[in-house]
């Protein structure tokens, strides 16, 4: 293993936060490059980048120098890559359903016969449930720091694009980026105890 990349490992596992920063400066180029073979789309890209450096950061202790440090990097990225794609393609189908299900109520107004399908909207339970997530949401957005809030806010809920984003709070697109995915991660982290109610059986791979 490369000297420097061993120093770099030793200064990640005693938690030397100077050395992510170094990290990402050796490596986020690489990183990049190659989510960019599979994302095709330079944002998907920015992000899986950030991600992979931060599951860098906090799986580092798990390293076990068994192959170089540039290979172990290469692999969380095309899992980290592969597991966004799977991400979008259920996002892509997700929307597909609603634009069918859009399209057939307009059948249905139009008088012309549509298939029934079970409406599991309604029941109380479903109810109940949104207005708690909800609920868990609007909290945990609200104790977020502002630094982090206000990107989070602009971005997801807004809907406002990157460019406008950064404009709005005078900062780089990259700080932006930053700002957002650390946001995205304290309120994943918020939310863990409320999400992990809904599904007792959970699948994770490693690194993905």
């Amino acid at each position: 293993m490369d000297a420097r990349d061993r120093q770099l490992i030793e200064r990640l596992q005693g938690g030397d936060e100077r050395a992510l920063a170094e990290l990402a400066a050796r490596y986020s180029g690489r990183i990049q490059q190659l989510a960019m073979r599979h994302m095709k789309n330079a944002e998907d890209a920015d992000e899986v980048t950030q991600d992979v450096l931060m599951k860098v950061y906090r799986n580092v202790g798990a390293f076990r120098g068994d192959a170089a440090l540039s290979s172990w990097i290469y692999r969380i990225t095309f899992n980290t890559a592969m597991s966004r794609l799977r991400r979008n393609r259920a996002a892509r189908a997700a929307e597909a359903e609603r634009d069918r299900r859009l399209q057939q109520d307009g059948q249905e107004a139009e008088g012309r016969p549509a298939r029934q399908i079970a409406d599991w909207s309604s029941l109380p339970d479903e109810h109940l449930l949104r207005a708690q997530l909800r609920a868990a949401v609007a909290r945990a957005v609200q104790e977020l720091p502002a630094i982090y809030r206000d990107p989070v806010v602009l971005r997801d809920i807004h809907g406002l694009t990157t460019e406008e984003a950064s404009v709005r709070l005078k900062v780089k697109d990259q700080t932006l980026k930053s700002r957002l995915h650390r946001g995205r991660l304290l309120l994943r982290d918020r939310l863990r105890s409320f999400t992990d109610g809904l599904s007792l059986h959970r699948s994770t791979p490693a690194y993905s």
